[in-house]
């Protein structure tokens, strides 16, 4: 049973996890059954699942929690969360946690857990922790006990995740800072893109590609062999992927993308999606002008659906040189007064039917570089 009191809200895989250990940690050490149990959540919220599936082995206990991921459900809504409770006999009262099938294994370093370690984030395991060793202070026991967490179908799911990008193989990960699944919101999605960019740091690379998507991926393949699935997605986010890229210490990145999203960046905007901004055609009107178009010209450009529409209009004009040189300056601009003087910024533009349309100086020599790095 999940907690009515906010349907909007779900639980997180690390809540699951505790209350299931929790759970088992009761019926071991008391031999008593339990149908539901209740845990307390960082968000101060409790959580009261019902225990399923419940397995007793002599000296262990097994059972498992529903995910319950709300009006928002993420890909393991739904996915039984398992927690194994079982003695140590050593008599030192320590609370080990280890990951069992489905759940991943780190393998890459920058990420909450060290390489090696099973994929069980760092608020989990506190979670985990302490409501088992609450349990042992009720139940007067003394010997340390094995917490194992399982996910069954946790291989298959983080197939569907961005688990195997940040080297987490095996399975799903065992996440959550405050126990509470609410619907998906700008915080994680810059959290996504900041542990991303924090492991490439960490495996030493002083440069970084970021892109909002894989829009251009088989152009930017045949064309200078880099595959732009290694880059960084940074979505809309483009400022607060740049504000990170700065504060981690990268030297140099480039931003690589198509011209509908990236003529936005040539007018300062930072956050591309469309809420936020969308004059789109006034910025390619505005690069007509100032490539000598005419007046009639760019007020054709304003009469255009999207921007590949403008970019067959350039082009049978022959302004592409001087218009994406123009928009290609303008981006470089306002990356480099987001970014610093200290970073050395790099951008390519490109669209569905015309592929390059514009490129700063440094960049294909960068993404050669890349390219390298990316062999060895």
């Amino acid at each position: 049973m999940e907690n009515k009191s906010d349907l909007k809200n779900g639980f997180t895989t690390g809540s699951c996890a505790a209350a299931a250990a929790k759970g088992a940690a009761y019926m071991l050490f008391s031999g008593k059954s339990a149908d539901y149990m209740s845990i307390e959540t960082p968000a101060g919220i409790t959580y009261t699942p019902e225990l399923l599936d419940i397995i007793r082995q002599g000296d262990a206990v097994s059972c498992a929690v529903k995910k319950y991921s709300g009006d928002d459900p993420d890909i393991t809504n739904g996915a039984l969360i398992y927690a194994r409770v079982s003695f140590l006999h050593d008599q030192k009262g320590n609370v080990a946690i280890e990951g069992g099938p489905g759940v991943g294994r780190v393998t890459r370093p920058g990420l909450d857990q060290p390489v090696g370690n099973a994929a069980i984030n760092s608020v989990p395991r506190q979670m985990i922790t302490s409501e088992v060793e609450n349990m042992m202070k009720e139940y007067d026991v003394k010997d340390s006990v094995l917490v194992t967490i399982s996910v069954p179908e946790g291989e298959k799911l983080a197939e569907k995740t961005f688990n195997p990008r940040l080297g987490i193989v095996g399975g799903i990960s065992i996440i959550g800072s405050t126990g509470i699944v609410t619907q998906m919101s700008t915080q994680a999605i810059l959290e996504t893109i900041k542990t991303e960019l924090r492991q490439r740091r960490a495996e030493g690379f002083e440069s970084v590609v970021i892109s909002p998507g894989n829009y251009g991926i088989e152009f930017m393949k045949n064309r200078y062999g880099y595959d732009l699935d290694k880059a960084v997605k940074c979505s809309n986010y483009i400022g607060d992927t740049v504000d990170m890229i700065r504060e981690l210490g990268f030297k140099r990145f480039l931003l690589a993308g198509h011209i509908g999203k990236l003529i936005k960046v040539s007018g300062g905007i930072m956050n591309t999606h469309s809420k936020n901004a969308d004059c789109r055609m006034e910025l390619m009107a505005a690069a007509l002008i100032r490539s000598g178009a005419s007046a009639a010209m760019a007020d054709e450009a304003l009469r255009c659906d999207n921007t590949e529409q403008v970019c067959d209009l350039i082009i049978d004009a022959g302004l592409k040189e001087k218009c994406f040189e123009s928009i290609i300056k303008r981006i470089s601009y306002y990356l480099k007064t987001r970014a610093g003087d200290d970073q050395e910024t790099e951008c390519i533009i490109y669209s569905n039917k015309h592929g390059l349309l514009g490129c700063s100086t440094g960049a294909e020599g960068f993404l050669s570089e890349e390219v390298k790095e990316i062999v060895s």
